[in-house]
């Protein structure tokens, strides 16, 4: 049951230890004068039981009335850090109310603050508004981990008089507060930017200077005058016209082991999570690497596309909704809710062991040019044996291949994609990204220039 379903479960009235105490000294006293015959303290303990009965009484009369406001500043917050949550109660009650207590219902991952006073909140006002049936609250929320969390609803505590009975209602709804990964500054001198060309980097190549052969095709029927290529056209002796210049952003994929296949041979970390505020410390690493290399390419001025490693044994869905990939104008606001809103896979306890690797996987390999190749990175906590396959599959249309792989990846794993010629480099944990940022910066420049010698 939710937080706010036991809220509801609870609004009726109920009497507080002081009135529990108040009714078994009653009901005492009416069993002492029954006993003895004494009518004066049968008397006492008639009140004694009334009073809490009546403040039960007088609470479910009165329930308060209120309607709730919420915002959060700023709305979209990183892990680590603080967002101020600000509440405007207004009372919708023709009657005034106060001595309540008040607390904004939220995960305990977010440690929501204890309960407080309420300031006193005067009965609605119609004609002329003077303010005093509004009252502002305010609290600072920490983040500690990434996430999508409902904060509210805001729940109120009302006692009678006496404090005999207490009554608790909800007020408002939830509102969703997005906890974005935390994000590993990497140094912005280097970066695949300076090494490697992409797919759209080689389209841009040709239309450097001194390549006018690069940029002219033959005159085809149609094509306007206006793109006729003199000096292309005086040196081949036939009518010559310029390419259309394609322009965008360097490409790159990243792709993210989402689905966890290889978790399934692991039956002491494959069965289901029972605290659902419970963290995967190795898929909460893998998605922290995403997000800070992606943040750190769009800043660079890539397009970055974002996928989930294929397995076929435990297929994941898409991480963003569009498949167009992210653009650096917004692009890394999108991507970090996207990865916000990303949860860890959940494993039945009877799954059965994964199948052997397949070494001559079905899916057809894309061949490419290696101008032309895509660079990618995987992100990988714990594949399985198929998803291994996959990327091994993948790997004659990307180029630079780069893996960044937690300590929970197998060995067989690794030294089956160092096999297929991916660049496998170990990442224990966010601080060590950056380092391994630079090594796989290095070996992307080592390949690209052995593969210039070679193709020479």
């Amino acid at each position: 049951m939710s937080r706010a379903g036991r809220v509801r479960h609870q609004a009726r009235p109920r009497l507080t230890p002081r009135g529990i105490a108040l009714m078994a000294v009653g009901g005492i006293l009416f069993g002492v004068a029954l006993w003895f015959d004494l009518r004066d303290i049968l008397l006492l303990a008639a009140v004694g039981i009334a009073m809490p009965l009546a403040a039960l009484g007088f609470l479910a009369a009165r329930p308060p009335r209120l309607a709730v406001h919420r915002t959060f500043e700023p709305p979209v917050v990183g892990a680590g850090h603080a967002t101020t949550v600000r509440l405007r109660v207004h009372n919708r009650s023709r009657r005034a109310f106060d001595g309540a207590h008040w607390r904004d219902l939220a995960s305990p991952a977010l440690r929501p603050p204890p309960e407080a006073i309420l300031p006193a909140v005067g009965r609605t006002e119609g004609m002329m508004p003077s303010g005093d049936d509004t009252v502002g609250l305010e609290y600072r929320l920490r983040t500690p981990r990434r996430g999508v969390f409902d904060v509210g609803p805001l729940r109120i505590s009302v006692t009678d008089p006496f404090g005999l009975a207490r009554i608790d209602r909800v007020a408002g709804g939830a509102r969703e507060l997005v906890v974005t990964p935390r994000v590993t500054t990497l140094e912005p001198a280097v970066g695949l930017l300076a090494s490697v060309d992409g797919t759209v980097h080689a389209l841009q190549r040709r239309t450097r200077p001194n390549s006018d052969e690069l940029i002219a095709r033959e005159y085809r029927y149609g094509d306007p005058l206006r793109r006729v290529h003199w000096a292309a056209t005086a040196r081949r002796g036939e009518l010559m016209v310029r390419e259309e210049e394609q322009r965008g952003d360097p490409e790159l994929r990243i792709l993210l082991d989402t689905a966890l296949g290889g978790r399934a041979s692991h039956p002491a970390t494959g069965g289901p999570r029972d605290d659902a505020d419970a963290l995967d410390p190795a898929f909460e690493l893998g998605v922290e690497l995403a997000a800070s290399l992606a943040v750190h390419l769009l800043s660079r001025g890539f397009r970055v596309r974002l996928d989930p490693v294929e397995d076929p044994a435990a297929p994941a869905p898409p991480i963003a909704p569009e498949a167009g990939g992210y653009r650096a104008a917004g692009g890394d606001v999108a991507l970090l809710e996207d990865l916000a809103r990303l949860e860890p896979p959940r494993r039945e306890t009877g799954r059965a062991l994964p199948r052997e690797p397949r070494r001559n996987p079905t899916a057809p390999a894309v061949t490419a040019r290696r101008d032309t190749r895509m660079p990618a990175i995987a992100v990988l906590v714990d594949p399985s044996g198929d998803a291994a396959e996959t990327l091994v599959a993948l790997r004659t249309s990307v180029e630079p291949a780069i893996a960044f792989a937690a300590e929970s990846v197998s060995a067989r794993i690794v030294e089956r994609l160092e096999e297929a010629d991916w660049r496998v480099i170990r990442v224990r944990r966010p601080a060590d990204l950056p380092a391994a940022w630079q090594e796989a910066w290095r070996s992307a420049r080592e390949a690209v220039r052995g593969g210039g010698r070679h193709g020479a």
